[in-house]
């Protein structure tokens, strides 16, 4: 475990990991330490730059802290600025793909995790059927499992 993570949870209660986009696809951020310090799910963003995830996940993290909660398969307006959100559970399948940093502080999993997902420019979901389709292509889709999940990018370390 690395002292930065340990320090960030002691200090803050939570940190943010940032993998940054590279070849083998869209960059991503997850918190480590919300399960630990306030008994809720860590929260995952897939897509957006990794500092404008880190400050959106830190954001969702001060709401968290002030007693604010999150749960899955609900649509929330107006909780970062004026854009939806909306949140689905983790399956446990994508754990070790994509969660190492939180496997190796909590040791293993289960610990809960919530994919917290952005709109497009018309305001869908990529579950939506008018949703763009480099949209849908950004952010995987986490609540199913890695069998279930459509071929692709997302798939290609996992099956």
């Amino acid at each position: 475990m690395d002292q930065w993570t340990v320090d960030t949870i002691r200090d803050r209660g939570w940190g943010v990991v940032m993998v940054p986009a590279d070849e083998d696809g869209p960059g991503f951020a997850y918190t480590i330490g919300l399960f630990h310090t306030h008994r809720v799910p860590e929260l995952v963003m897939f897509g957006l730059d990794v500092t404008v995830m880190q400050t959106l996940l830190n954001s969702l993290g001060d709401l968290i802290a002030v007693g604010e909660r999150f749960v899955a398969d609900e649509e929330r307006e107006g909780v970062i600025e004026r854009y939806p959100l909306a949140f689905r559970d983790v399956d446990l399948g994508w754990y070790r793909t994509f969660f190492g940093r939180a496997i190796e502080y909590y040791r293993q999993p289960p610990f809960p995790i919530l994919q917290v997902f952005w709109p497009d420019r018309g305001g869908n979901f990529l579950w939506q059927d008018d949703s763009d389709e480099r949209h849908r292509d950004s952010q995987p889709r986490l609540w199913l499992t890695p069998e279930k999940h459509p071929t692709g990018i997302w798939t290609a370390s996992v099956i």
